[in-house]
């Protein structure tokens, strides 16, 4: 039976299991879905605009907004979409590397 570390700071945990490649990719492809769908929220409540007029806006349909709020696409979203969504609510996509 594997032991389950006690008392080890989340940070630490962390970083043992991200020395897991397979573990690794998981985890910078999950965290880059969800902080695309806190993002995506944001920016459309800013706006003041429901998922179905933001979808109509972008030019797509409101459960692609809805899954991509949600982070329950497993797809990292396009590019074109963002860029899109982006625009819909008068602002420009940037994208940096950190």
């Amino acid at each position: 039976m594997k032991k389950t570390p006690q008392n080890i700071p989340f940070e630490d945990y962390l970083d043992q299991k991200l020395t897991d490649p397979e573990f690794a990719e998981h985890y910078r492809r999950e965290r880059l879905i969800n902080e695309t769908a806190v993002l995506v929220h944001t920016l459309r409540k800013k706006a003041k605009l429901s998922q179905e007029e933001l979808s109509k806006i972008a030019h797509t349909r409101q459960p692609v907004i809805a899954r991509l709020e949600r982070g329950l696409d497993k797809r990292v979203p396009s590019l074109d979409l963002l860029d899109r969504i982006a625009n819909a609510v008068g602002k420009e996509l940037h994208i940096s590397f950190k």
